[in-house]
């Protein structure tokens, strides 16, 4: 301000900064702020950080201000300049931010994060499509079939198809009619090569974008918010019995899985709770009949993460664990025979099988509370059985306000669920933030997939710091990366996207999310009291969680040696701001 200025305000008697009675309003509105960060879920974390990790906290937000202003600042003159369209703001959408942020510095840092665990992704949607679809070339005898010719723009587009094993040799598919054509015979099978070639829009590049189309949701598709939520599941749910039917043959599931661990581990990410939903067809190799059930398939999964663990990459890798899941919108006949399935599946593989839910799309299916006598029925047959199969429920991951999809959230609470997927409308619920923080439920946010399926427009109107300001526990997942169109594996796009687009995070929300993750895992069969204790205790506990929280940890300060290191540069400039 220049001194005319100054001589101004003194006319016109206005009060200066340095006056008792406005330094007084400022230090009471910063001792509010203060007190209202005590509520806030990481002011614990914050007051035990070491001097190594306050210092790299203070480098990362130093890195973030830096690249909010040079990264994702729309700088007129230069976009002029280069003639470019390209929108940039921080806390920009995802699918327009994903290629810049891979290249950030900011991105380096979280990628290189220990992560803890991953506790909310449905395992038939993180598979690398360009592998898969790979596979499905390589793997011999596989076959692709409708049940109507492909033949229109929008039969390619929304029909039902599917692939599967055969042992028909490939001159069977030459003098068959062409899936693409109106005089394809429905249901006929066509080996993959030969409904790749003769392709019409491109040959057998042309098929494979075809395919991965079909197996994703594009970013246009994810951009037309206007269309709704229910529009982008119809699209959503489309691609998953196509992704399974390529995925569920033995040799293709063996590769899939042994690709996908190594990527998790990479990631920093040590230990999984997957959720299958067990309504796929399953096939041994060479096999063109599907089991009558699922425990070749659990014991291929145990198989392949026993493997891992015994690998080089695999070493420190906690391992992995199923909840079984089944569909929301199903009857109750079905659903209870899921749930048969399910305990003998546990009673056969007690260490895969951890916990249950129901899972699609909650506005469109059944409530939680119009299930209840089967849930309660299902409860007391795991107690007849001697296993222990807690509540892992989908609940809120909807726009509602009071409506029977909001009101999940009060039948998971009293349901006993030990943790809640999405609760992305728990924040309008202030007498169940408090139950859910009496009770020790954590809540998985997936911000990216909450985003693409067109609940928030991006990650600075995202509900997450409404739950991290009240002291709720959370930890970030990626849902289905691979459908909602990530292009890798892992937890670093949903950390980069909190870290970079809400300015209370920092480093030290991460690492209590991270920590979260650790703390509510499922690394072995616990009843409620034993699940509560643990979490009460933490890292000074005696337990499997209290160890690998304590290796985190270590995990942690080497991580914030490598950042004060790496970025030596970054903590000599005292300008945190």
């Amino acid at each position: 301000m220049g001194s005319g200025d100054d001589e101004w305000e003194l006319d016109e008697g206005i009060p200066q900064f340095g006056d008792p009675f406005i330094q007084k309003y400022i230090n009471g509105r910063e001792a509010l702020i203060q007190e209202e960060r005590k509520q806030r879920h990481d002011y614990t974390f914050r007051k035990s950080m070491s001097r190594v990790a306050a210092e790299a906290s203070r480098i990362v937000s130093r890195i973030r201000a830096r690249e909010q202003r040079d990264v994702w600042t729309d700088h007129l003159e230069e976009k002029i300049a280069h003639q470019s369209d390209e929108v940039l703001y921080p806390g920009i959408m995802f699918n327009l931010a994903k290629d810049r942020m891979e290249k950030t510095d900011l991105w380096k840092i979280v990628h290189r994060m220990p992560k803890g665990a991953l506790l909310h992704a449905h395992m038939d949607a993180m598979f690398d499509l360009d592998y898969l679809i790979d596979l499905a070339f390589t793997t011999p005898g596989i076959h692709i079939s409708a049940p109507q010719p492909l033949s229109s723009d929008k039969a390619l587009d929304v029909a039902p198809v599917s692939f599967q094993f055969s042992k028909r040799p490939l001159s069977k598919s030459d003098n068959k009619p062409s899936i693409w054509t109106d005089d394809y015979e429905p249901s006929t099978l066509l080996h993959i090569q030969k409904a790749a070639s003769t392709f019409p829009r491109g040959g057998e590049s042309g098929f494979r974008e075809w395919l991965k189309s079909r197996c994703m949701i594009a970013p246009d598709h994810s951009y037309n918010h206007h269309h709704g939520v229910d529009a982008i599941w119809a699209i959503f749910q489309r691609t998953f019995p196509v992704i399974n039917s390529i995925l569920f043959y033995e040799p293709i599931l063996r590769k899939c899985l042994r690709r996908m661990l190594d990527e998790l581990a990479v990631d920093g990410i040590k230990y999984v709770d997957f959720r299958v939903a067990f309504l796929f067809e399953y096939r041994r190799e060479n096999s063109e009949t599907p089991e009558d059930d699922y425990m070749e398939f659990l014991n291929v999964f145990e198989e392949e993460v026993e493997a891992f663990k015994a690998t080089e990459k695999g070493a420190r890798f906690h391992g992995a664990r199923i909840i079984w899941t089944t569909l929301r919108r199903l009857p109750n006949r079905d659903i209870v025979e899921s749930m048969k399935e399910c305990i003998e599946s546990k009673k056969e593989f007690p260490e895969i099988i951890c916990g249950f839910d129901v899972v699609g799309q909650e506005d469109q299916g059944r409530p939680l509370v119009d299930m209840t006598p089967i849930l309660f029925w299902f409860r007391k047959a795991c107690a007849e059985e001697g296993v222990e199969i807690p509540f892992f429920f989908h609940a809120g991951e909807c726009l509602g306000d009071g409506d029977a999809t909001d009101n999940n959230l009060f039948d998971a609470i009293l349901l006993g669920t030990r943790r809640i997927g999405h609760g992305f409308s728990l924040y309008k619920h202030p007498l169940l933030i408090d139950l859910v923080k009496e009770k020790k439920i954590l809540i998985e946010c997936c911000p990216i997939s909450n985003e693409i399926l067109r609940l928030t427009s991006s990650i600075k109107s995202h509900p997450l710091p409404a739950l991290l300001s009240r002291g709720v526990p959370v930890s970030l997942c990626n849902d289905d990366p691979a459908v909602l169109g990530h292009g890798r594996n892992g937890l670093t796009h949903d950390f980069w996207q909190a870290l970079q687009g809400l300015e209370n995070m920092g480093l030290e929300g991460l690492a209590v999310m991270a920590e979260n993750s650790i703390r509510w895992s499922c690394f072995e069969d616990q009843t409620t009291a034993e699940w509560q204790k643990d979490i009460r205790d933490g890292v000074t506990g005696n337990g499997v969680k209290a160890q690998r929280l304590r290796e985190w940890y270590a995990d942690f300060e080497e991580f914030c040696q490598w950042i004060v290191m790496e970025f030596a540069d970054e903590g000599l400039d005292g300008d945190d701001n």
